[in-house]
């Protein structure tokens, strides 16, 4: 057998973030982390063993002293059963495992521990991504992995399952981030430490006519009255227990004592029926 190639090129990937880190927009991780928060704040119960999983610690630090931070790396550096909440902070999408980092977070939780990971989407960067697809089949006649695939919400809902947490939920919700420019995006997004680190990218330089070409695509296809450019980030939210007793099961398809017409007075019908 032969394995499946990395997705990702984890030395790019650190020479990213570490370049990143000398002058970071890590405005989105801000406002997810705010959004974990709250959702934290909605659970019904007291976590004293958190764990973050990040590439930019300093988002966390300030938020969670207490908590244990751990790099993504293949290897979680993370104990079995040593926590009751463990947070995967922006980091699952640049995976090539995203399974065993799951199924490594569930270990890793005390039984009715909590799991969130928040992750980029399918449709994150979609506008970018049109844009210099077309730019570089018009110059080049061909195409090269310049952004990374990201899953859909459905997809991750049934990764959740496949780890072995209790009540998986995925959910889905958009950010648009208005610039001035188009490279005004491309800065923010080597700020964010997110340039491209795919293992089947180029390896040469890029030339400027490629992004100079995209850029009017971009404007072209995307301005605003105003002439700002919007650029959509998707963050998907993943949540999850880790098995315990006495916690709320489905129950079995066809069990049910009512029927849902009686219950909201409704018609039933069939399809293709009246």
């Amino acid at each position: 057998m032969t394995s499946a190639p990395d997705l990702t090129d984890r030395a790019a990937l650190l020479r990213n973030r570490l370049r990143a880190s000398g002058d970071p927009a890590l405005f989105l991780h801000e406002d997810v982390a705010d959004n974990i928060q709250q959702r934290l704040s909605e659970v019904n119960k007291a976590f004293t063993s958190p764990a973050v999983v990040t590439g930019f610690p300093r988002v966390w630090t300030a938020r969670m002293p207490q908590a244990r931070i751990a790099p993504d790396d293949d290897l979680l550096a993370l104990k079995p059963q040593a926590h009751d909440l463990i947070i995967h902070m922006l980091a699952l999408h640049w995976a090539g495992d995203p399974v065993g980092q799951l199924v490594q977070c569930r270990r890793a939780l005390r039984p009715d521990g909590l799991f969130i990971g928040a992750l980029f989407g399918g449709a994150t960067l979609h506008e970018l991504r049109t844009c210099l697809t077309g730019a570089e089949a018009e110059l080049s006649g061909g195409m090269s992995a310049r952004v990374a695939p990201m899953a859909d919400v459905r997809a991750l809902g049934g990764l959740l399952q496949r780890a072995g947490f209790a009540m998986p939920v995925a959910d889905a919700g958009t950010r648009t981030v208005l610039y001035g420019d188009f490279f005004g995006l491309l800065h923010d997004l080597r700020a964010m430490g997110e340039g491209n680190a795919l293992q089947a990218r180029r390896r040469r330089a890029t030339g400027r006519a490629l992004f100079a070409r995209a850029g009017a695509r971009y404007e072209a296809a995307f301005a605003r009255p105003d002439g700002r450019l919007p650029a959509t980030f998707e963050v998907i939210t993943l949540t999850g227990w880790a098995p315990a007793a006495g916690q709320p099961r489905p129950l079995r398809p066809g069990s049910a004592v009512a029927r849902l017409a009686d219950a909201v007075g409704g018609r039933e019908f069939s399809p293709g029926g009246s």
